[in-house]
């Protein structure tokens, strides 16, 4: 009987040539096809880590200006209560400007006031004295009677008068 398998020249010859057509076509396959593959795997693993490297940057510059935009917004906080502060003295300073001319408008009023009861003492005063001048121009018309003229009558009124002053007329 043949033996199923035989260790014969031909078959120690056939797998010796097959071994190094395996080994041709590993080194062929190494060249062809496991550097290109290498060489992408270790491009895309750069780039990975490149990707990586450029994440972690940009997350530090977010970081970076989210810090920046919280002290901006504290600022802004700190600014606005300024404006306001600054808005209240200027209001507090219009009250009391307003205040003041309200004041000096009063005093304007009490002086004009003041001086229209003057004039209106004055006027009295000369409607009074020409009342009396006409009542002791009467009396003395009386008195005298048709001699004494209307000139001598006025005469002697004002030496009355200035006799008696300006006191009298007062009270």
């Amino acid at each position: 009987m043949e033996r199923m398998f035989g260790l014969d020249a031909q078959f120690l010859q056939d797998a010796l040539i097959l071994a190094i057509n395996i080994f041709i076509l590993f080194v062929a396959g190494s060249y062809l096809l496991f550097n290109p593959a290498r060489d992408f795997l270790e491009k895309r693993k750069n780039g990975i880590k490149a990707d990586l490297e450029k994440a972690s940057e940009d997350k530090k510059d977010a970081e970076a200006l989210k810090a920046e935009y919280e002290e901006k917004l504290k600022n802004a906080n700190k600014d606005a209560e300024a404006i306001l502060a600054e808005a209240r003295k200027k209001a507090l300073d219009r009250e009391s400007q307003i205040v003041s001319e309200a004041k000096a408008e009063a005093a304007r009023i009490i002086e004009r006031a003041n001086v229209e009861a003057e004039l209106e003492k004055k006027r009295v005063k000369d409607d009074v004295k020409k009342e009396i001048i006409s009542v002791a121009a009467l009396m003395a018309q009386r008195v005298v009677g048709a001699a004494v003229d209307i000139n001598v009558q006025d005469n002697l009124l004002e030496e009355t008068l200035k006799e008696m002053g300006d006191d009298t007329w007062l009270s």
